[in-house]
């Protein structure tokens, strides 16, 4: 352990020895010899600038590790850490696991106090496990006497186990990591149509064919290899020619006796109509539903299921992040692998507008045909937009798309209320006098356009299960450009109005996601009338049982659940609303035994607990309540004294998946369908309150809290 010098007592020149650093050029990092927790030296981390933005230092662990879990631990001690946080954190390469304390981060000054962070491990995926310490924003850090574990076992531990990973043939295809040589004739409705056949087929295969499932293959690179031919043909015998010499190629397959048929009460059944729906020949369609019923059983290289959660898991699919544009072959390559992803391993594939089989015919011109980076980008945006899926969004990979909205904001944040697009709140009220605006001004125009046409032609940039929810995700990027200012027209106390807002770099601003937090505030308090409230915004699992204590007596409770909850408490909180175990939640799961095919699990119960709140319990939910925060709510709702209040929430529920793409694009699907025990769906229409309150625009003026207000009337009655 002492070669990593995780005590930071060896340094060269002031600084740690073995120990890189990235983030800001205005943060200092250097060795304290004066204060340390243990032995003689501690490292800082200090920003004593104006500028308000991060710095990191960081190790590389020196190997790949059998095991469950990998923990980091380590003391902390700050001194005026104010516009963000400091902490530990661990990332685990490509796109493992990652985890920088941000929503539980240490801010003020604080002495010194053991941290931690565990993160799962899945070391066939790992290539790279980097970890240390960081300081968000302004202030002062000392970290001391880090630690690093196993399962428990620390890292120096003879009996730990060090994990190679095994090179298959997939792994060692090389031949068209820099480009796929593949450019495009002129597209006629022919060759998209031979286009959309294989985009079948080639998924088809990748997710069902043995050989291909063991990793014998880089699937990718087999599209290239059988692309110039393909393009090449000239009518549908030539193509089914090249299309059977391409299967032929992988082998006859043994018969599988372990391939079971779809189950009857399956909820979503594999689509094979395709296949006999399609102009192939007879012996092509049946040689797929032969590759069909012998289909590949167990391990899979390009698809697994996350343990415990059921949400597949992408492996091994390559992001190709250098690639900053990629080429026709793999923009091609980019619409396959996405709607195949959908296709098989979606769970709410039938509730999308657009019926799915239509979408890779439309999409592949749109992919070939993207001239540029921002054009891919924003085809690729629109494409994640047809699943309707609050989760799924461009969350890595769309800088040209960053760009072109550009970085400076209105320091005041709008939302559209009784249809109109309303100041709600000021990021930094300092910067109101110069904005000029107020709180519960309208907005009608901007930069002298009206703002519904705009609406409508961003719809489709704006991935979401809902109108609610894309509402709230466009609202802030209305008032967004790369320009220094923009113009307004407005209505306030009933005249209309013009102003150009001066617009502030994001740095400049407190902007908060969609709600408020104080994370230095308390999550709970009794309001006048004795009734319990709590905000899931920032509670801990520590707050849970003197939560239980302060309001056991109280006339009612209310959940405050606008937000995303910073603990995951459905059983832990919920349990104090329950005398018996109350069902809640069941969720349907893909099959990578059987591709397409999505079963549901047996329900979730919340236990009692014997002393259980028997007052009333008010839950408040709207639009910024999403995927945590809606499974949170359905838990509260088995409660029998229970109301749910508000609007209709982000309709996103369950366990992510990632989705990596060429580009370096990642984004993500909801992964589990989530169902009330009755068999009801959320997936779209999000936890529907038993009572509808929305905010008015008099009450924004007023700076009342009407959903709050109800609750409180609600209790009282």
């Amino acid at each position: 352990m002492q070669k990593l010098n995780l005590d930071f007592e060896q340094n060269e020149n002031g600084y740690p020895t073995r120990w890189e650093n990235f983030g800001s050029k205005d943060y200092k990092i250097y060795i304290d010899s004066t204060i340390a927790k243990n032995g003689k030296n501690s490292v800082v981390i200090e920003n004593n600038s104006e500028i308000s933005a991060y710095k990191a230092i960081a190790i590389n662990l020196p190997h790949n590790y059998k095991g469950k879990s990998i923990q980091l631990k380590g003391f902390i001690k700050t001194e005026n850490v104010t516009d963000g946080y400091a902490g530990l954190w661990i990332r685990i390469d490509p796109q493992v696991g990652f985890d920088n304390m941000n929503s539980r981060g240490i801010t003020g000054t604080t002495d010194w106090k053991e941290y931690e962070i565990t993160l799962p491990l899945i070391p066939e995926k790992t290539d790279k496990i980097v970890l240390g310490g960081l300081l968000v924003g302004k202030g002062k850090m000392w970290i001391d006497n880090l630690k690093i574990s196993i399962d428990g076992k620390d890292l120096n531990n003879e009996n730990l186990e060090i994990y190679t990973k095994v090179i298959l043939p997939a792994d060692k295809d090389k031949e068209f990591d820099k480009s796929s040589n593949i450019t495009f004739p002129y597209l006629t409705s022919e060759t998209i149509n031979n286009l959309e056949l294989l985009g079948r087929i080639w998924g088809f295969l990748k997710y069902n064919h043995p050989e291909i499932a063991k990793g014998y293959y880089n699937w990718d690179y087999e599209l290239f290899r059988i692309l110039p031919d393909y393009l090449k043909v000239k009518n549908n015998q030539e193509r089914d020619n090249i299309l059977s010499n391409w299967i032929n190629k992988y082998g006859n397959l043994p018969i599988c006796k372990e391939c079971k048929s779809t189950s009857n009460d399956a909820v979503l059944k594999p689509n094979l109509l395709w296949i006999e729906n399609s102009n192939l020949t007879t012996t092509l369609k049946k040689s797929l539903k032969e590759i069909y019923k012998n289909r590949n059983q167990g391990e899979n290289y390009y698809i697994k299921l996350h343990p415990n959660v059921g949400s597949p898991d992408f492996t091994n699919e390559n992001p190709y992040s250098d690639m900053l544009f990629p080429d026709d072959g793999f923009r091609l390559l980019s619409v396959y692998k996405y709607w195949n992803m959908i296709e098989y391993f979606f769970p709410n594939k039938h509730l999308t507008d657009k019926k799915w089989d239509l979408v890779l015919k439309e999409y592949i011109p749109k992919f070939i045909n993207a001239k540029n980076e921002l054009e891919y980008e924003l085809v690729a945006l629109q494409l994640i937009g047809e699943i309707n899926d609050t989760h799924a969004n461009l969350w890595g990979g769309g800088d040209k798309i960053m760009e072109l909205r550009g970085n400076n904001f209105a320091p005041f944040r709008a939302e559209f209320v009784e249809n109109k697009y309303v100041v709600v709140d000021y990021y930094n009220p300092e910067f109101s006098e110069r904005s000029k605006l107020k709180v519960g001004d309208i907005i009608t125009h901007i930069n002298n356009k009206p703002v519904k046409p705009i609406l409508d032609s961003l719809k489709s940039y704006y991935p979401s299960s809902n109108e609610a929810a894309m509402l709230r995700d466009i609202s802030a990027d209305l008032l967004r450009s790369t320009s220094n200012t923009i113009s307004l027209n407005y209505i306030s106390e009933n005249k209309k109005k013009q102003h150009d807002v001066p617009l502030y770099d994001r740095k400049q601003l407190n902007m908060y996601n969609w709600y408020k937090v104080n994370k230095d505030e308390k999550c709970f308090k009794i309001l006048h009338g004795n009734i319990g409230y709590i905000t899931l915004a920032n509670i801990k699992e520590e707050d849970i049982p003197e939560i239980k204590k302060s309001f056991k007596s109280t006339k009612g409770i209310i959940i405050d659940i606008r937000n995303y909850p910073s603990t995951f408490v459905p059983f832990k909180l919920g349990s104090y609303f329950l005398s018996e175990p109350t069902q809640f939640v069941k969720f349907t799961q893909g099959n990578p035994n059987n591709p397409g095919e999505f079963t549901f699990t047996q329900p979730l119960e919340i236990p009692n607990e014997k002393e259980n709140f028997e007052g009333k319990l008010v839950v408040l939910i709207n639009e910024k309540s999403q995927s945590q925060a809606e499974y949170t709510a359905m838990a509260f709702r088995a409660a029998k004294n229970s109301v749910i209040i508000g609007s209709t929430t982000a309709g996103a529920d369950g366990n992510v998946s990632t989705i990596l793409l060429p580009g370096g694009l990642r984004t993500m699907i909801s992964g589990i369908g989530v169902y009330y025990p009755d068999g009801r769906e959320t997936q779209r229409i999000g936890i529907v309150p038993d009572i509808i309150v929305t905010p008015t625009i008099e009450g924004i003026r007023l700076g009342k809290d009407e959903v709050l207000n109800k609750a409180i009337e609600i209790i009282n009655q």
